[in-house]
């Protein structure tokens, strides 16, 4: 039989704990039940209503049919012969509900029947508090997106890394993980709020990052003082994660060396930023106009004896000794493709 007093009670607990309305638990099981019946009783087309009365402890089923004078589909429609004596109240083509809930009740198929109609709750339910879930971050998140926040490793497992902020667990997705980053229960670690969006599709997401090129920006920026009040900004910063970042930056004061306000006297300020990056090696270029200069900094740690710049074509060729060609290209030519992109221009390597 069905306990409608545990219903009421399981119903309680999980608007109470996951804030999904009570309204809306009740139309999910009254909507299982209507599944449950419809193939229990083999029927898609049949009209069923239910209604599930918590504060009564009650339950009502009952199907839709239309009144007509000849049968065609038992199913969906019921003749006056049947109705019996109640025929005279009705006319053809009326639509009436016809109370089953004895018959649902008192099955033989009752236990399978409540089976189904269980595990179709369930699994909306479940859904219901997923999404629930997803607004629930969302709505923490979505005026957070371009802030770098700290968080705590609740979990570590395998590629799957869950944090907890302010009491509330987040997911740090793999594709947004760094491979040399070390996460430890209990450690704290510097999360960049990349987006916060609501797919058509999917609904809430936010997406955090460890990836994300900003998150260098900003740590530099936490460390930074002088790019916090805007005396010197950055211009462009390129990464690439676990092995290189470079940064130009720029300041309109001649008096401020702001590639030195980042690093600081001992590399005090930038060393802190690339322990947070567990030793991701960043170089700082300033941008002081000239391209020649600029090009020969973007690629430290070799030294350029010369360089030759096609500014119509935004090409550079840089001239270098044989002992300082694989320091300018780099594993995998990781060290010129930043500091082309960093400036906007094509370099390549020639021996001198």
């Amino acid at each position: 039989m069905l306990d409608i007093k545990k219903i009421n009670a399981a119903i309680n607990l999980i608007t109470a704990e996951k804030k999904i309305p009570k309204e809306t638990l009740v139309a999910i099981i009254e909507s299982a039940i209507k599944t449950a019946y419809k193939k229990d009783y083999w029927n898609k087309d049949e009209e069923v209503i239910v209604k599930l009365d918590l504060e009564a402890w009650k339950i009502e089923i009952s199907v839709e049919k239309t009144v007509v004078s000849v049968v065609e589909n038992p199913y969906t429609e019921i003749s006056f012969e049947e109705l019996g004596d109640d025929a005279v109240n009705f006319e053809e083509w009326d639509t009436i509900e016809i109370d089953v809930t004895d018959e649902v009740l008192d099955s033989s198929i009752w236990d399978s029947f409540w089976r189904i109609a269980s595990q179709a709750a369930r699994q909306v339910i479940i859904q219901k508090i997923w999404d629930s879930e997803k607004q629930k971050i969302y709505d923490i998140f979505k005026d957070k997106v371009g802030q770098v926040l700290s968080m705590k490793v609740v979990l570590v497992e395998s590629k799957k890394i869950v944090l907890d902020y302010n009491g509330n667990q987040v997911f740090l997705p793999k594709s947004e993980q760094v491979s040399r980053d070390v996460y430890a229960p209990d450690s704290r670690v510097y999360i960049y709020v990349s987006r916060a969006e609501i797919d058509e599709k999917n609904g809430p997401r936010v997406v955090l990052s460890r990836k994300d090129v900003n998150l260098v920006a900003k740590l530099c920026q936490m460390y930074t003082p002088e790019l916090q009040d805007g005396t010197i900004r950055i211009e462009n910063i390129i990464r690439f994660p676990w092995v290189k970042t470079k940064i130009l930056v720029k300041s309109e004061l001649e008096e401020i060396d702001a590639a030195w306000s980042i690093i600081w006297p001992k590399w005090a300020r930038i060393k802190s930023v690339m322990e947070e990056l567990w030793g991701e090696k960043i170089d700082v270029i300033v941008d002081n106009g000239d391209i020649h200069t600029m090009i020969k900094k973007s690629l430290t740690p070799a030294e350029v004896e010369k360089v030759e710049v096609d500014n119509e074509n935004y090409t550079a060729k840089v001239f270098v000794k044989e002992t300082e060609r694989a320091k300018a290209i780099w594993k995998n030519g990781i060290n010129i493709n930043l500091a082309s992109k960093l400036l906007w221009y094509t370099i390549s390597v020639e021996l001198i």
